[in-house]
């Protein structure tokens, strides 16, 4: 996880210098449920790298023992195109989303942050919790969802492999409440705080919410706050906590403060005072998924891993 957010980190400096070719993704809606599946490019100069991932979210498919979430990863020889490798998507989705998240906190939050809520207890609730442990000394965590089964699920197997005491709260709103660094990784298609439980000098992650007619945060949360995003361009189409509230007029493209690779950067200010709330809208980018898997396929190749296979 520190060598995935260090090439996390890299590979956002290098999107925001305009380095690398990535479109904004593709995306179909599915049948009667309205299923999603993205088509998600890029090509990365150095290390050269070159591929796509394929993601789908069934939201029907836990009745079929499925997961919601999968992705395949395919990677091109930069020089030829051929077919190089193909990977399951899905954990590296999980881990490079928690790992630029990991980012976001090592450049907006408070440098003395250390108690984090968790909205959700899904795989991502498992993976920021790694993450987190990389770029902040936590002292406390709170996790919340709607099944207490869920819940303390996340608390029995987190515990087992860290001495964080991890809480199980009682309610959204009791995880929230003083929390420092705040991650919301739920499937909800509404706000799941409220803007009042959020205290001054917080770092909010908004993973959920990936179309533009959902909101995973309280349009006066976000007003409020300074806001970056992975992607100016994704998030002004594909975020509906930036699409909804700019058609309501709360704010124009412009209360974007950022992308999170300009940060890294240098080129724009991040935190300007330990009062700021700050927001990363993180939706995800076709070029953290392509450098994650040449990283992952660069240490399977040295390591005599995976299967040599013949199409």
């Amino acid at each position: 996880m520190g060598d995935l957010i260090a090439a996390m980190e890299s590979a956002l400096a290098k999107f925001s210098a305009r380095e690398v070719l990535q479109p904004v993704r593709s995306v179909l809606t599915v049948g009667p449920t309205k299923a999603y599946f993205g088509l998600m490019p890029a090509y990365i100069p150095a290390p050269a790298s070159l591929g796509a991932k394929l993601v789908t979210v069934f939201g029907e498919n836990h009745k079929k023992q499925l997961p919601s979430h999968l992705a395949t990863i395919l990677l091109l020889d930069p020089d030829t195109g051929a077919l190089v490798a193909m990977m399951d998507g899905r954990y590296i989705t999980e881990a490079r989303t928690a790992a630029v998240s990991a980012v976001s906190t090592r450049f907006l939050s408070r440098p003395d942050a250390s108690t984090l809520a968790i909205i959700g207890s899904g795989v991502q609730a498992r993976s920021h919790f790694e993450a987190y442990q990389h770029v902040r000394q936590l002292k406390e965590v709170r996790i919340w969802s709607p099944r207490p089964q869920s819940r303390r699920q996340f608390v029995d197997d987190m515990s087992a492999t860290s001495s964080i005491p991890i809480i199980d709260a009682e309610s959204a709103e009791a995880a929230v409440r003083g929390a420092d660094l705040i991650v919301l990784v739920t499937s909800s298609p509404t706000p799941v705080i409220d803007d009042a439980w959020v205290s001054e000098g917080a770092h909010v992650v908004g993973v959920g919410a990936c179309r533009p007619n959902q909101q995973e945060m309280p349009p006066p949360l976000v007003t409020r706050a300074r806001l970056f995003v992975d992607s100016r361009d994704a998030a002004v189409v594909e975020s509906g906590d930036v699409v909804m509230n700019v058609n309501a007029g709360l704010f124009d493209a412009s209360h974007i403060r950022g992308e999170l690779g300009e940060l890294v950067l240098g080129r724009v200010d991040g935190r300007t005072s330990a009062k700021d709330i700050t927001i990363f809208k993180s939706l995800g980018m076709a070029v953290e998924d392509v450098a994650a898997a040449h990283l992952a396929y660069s240490r399977a190749r040295d390591r005599g891993c995976g299967r040599q296979v013949t199409l």
